[in-house]
């Protein structure tokens, strides 16, 4: 009998729970504690830089603890992140993941997810999504991070794709929680999710803020993306959840270096559009004072300006 039992636990432990993580990957040296913004809402906040520093931890991810179970927005940059995040609601609860919900399909946000393909959770994105997945970025982006994120991309790493997709909005209660999902289309990239927790007055905005820091834009379409944030302005919410930085309780504190930079530069490469001027002079006679202490500045505005000024000179060709 005392044999039966022994192998009885050895057999059960094998057993992989919505709760646990059966895959193995390399470690990671990041501290990720969970930060409770409200009665329920909770996040893990990445550092500040380029997307592959720190380990790859450079967003943020941010969950829903309810009665009945987790939702989580975001699951990091690696499946090793992913994996430690996991680890890291762990810490705060025992209910099961049942829903990830991927604001947008870029690399940092979403590589995580793989570290929760066995815990039953359904996978969630914004309709936008398909046109980076059916789109020949996603395996470049895959193939360069397994160099530059080497361990913690590796060649087990694959891009979960959604069990389905967002289009519009929706609502619905977990564990009496009152929760609202809005696709607001193509702002920050092909397709964004946000999610409020009502109860709460807790907004996960994803990369639609970028908090302390110059953001990447991408393949996003900056005047969509400043509609969206002058709406967030006069939304009644306590606390943002940004994609990258910390939350605050102020959404005017919160959205104004985002919305400030990208009407500082929508305007300063559109004059230099009207006036026929080429991108490099334009770029080198505009003064980025305001901006050139935050951190990915060198990184990222250059490029930046370069997306803007093209699609702008394509809309002014488009308008003759």
């Amino acid at each position: 009998m005392r044999n039966f039992l022994w192998l009885l636990v050895i057999a059960t432990s094998l057993v992989p729970s919505a709760n646990t993580v059966a895959a193995e990957y390399a470690s990671v040296p990041v501290d990720m504690k969970p930060v409770q913004v409200s009665q329920h809402a909770y996040y893990v906040p990445g550092g500040t830089g380029i997307a592959t520093d720190n380990y790859g931890f450079v967003s943020n991810s941010a969950f829903v603890v309810t009665d009945e179970g987790v939702i989580v927005f975001d699951t990091l940059g690696t499946p090793a992140l992913g994996a430690e995040l996991l680890k890291a609601i762990r810490t705060v609860t025992d209910a099961p993941v049942t829903t990830i919900y991927i604001s947008h399909y870029h690399a940092d946000h979403m590589y995580g997810t793989q570290a929760f393909s066995e815990s039953g959770a359904e996978v969630v994105a914004p309709d936008g999504a398909k046109r980076y997945l059916e789109g020949e970025v996603a395996e470049r982006r895959l193939a360069e991070r397994r160099v530059s994120l080497s361990p913690w991309v590796d060649s087990n790493t694959r891009i979960v794709e959604p069990d389905r997709y967002v289009q519009g909005e929706e609502r619905f209660t977990l564990g009496g929680v009152n929760i609202r999902v809005v696709d607001v289309g193509s702002a920050h990239s092909e397709g964004d999710l946000i999610l409020f927790v009502e109860d709460d007055g807790v907004l996960f905005s994803g990369d639609i803020i970028f908090e302390g820091r110059i953001p990447f834009l991408g393949t996003s379409n900056s005047d969509d993306w400043l509609e969206v944030l002058i709406e967030m302005e006069k939304a009644d919410v306590k606390v943002i959840v940004p994609g990258h930085g910390k939350s605050a309780k102020s959404p005017q504190q919160i959205v104004s270096l985002t919305k400030k930079y990208l009407s500082y530069v929508r305007e300063a490469m559109k004059q230099a559009v009207d006036d026929w001027i080429p991108f490099d002079q334009a770029y080198e006679e505009v003064d980025w004072g305001d901006f050139i202490e935050y951190p990915a500045f060198l990184e990222a505005n250059r490029r930046n300006a370069y997306g803007i000024y093209l699609s702008l000179e394509q809309e002014s060709l488009q308008s003759q």
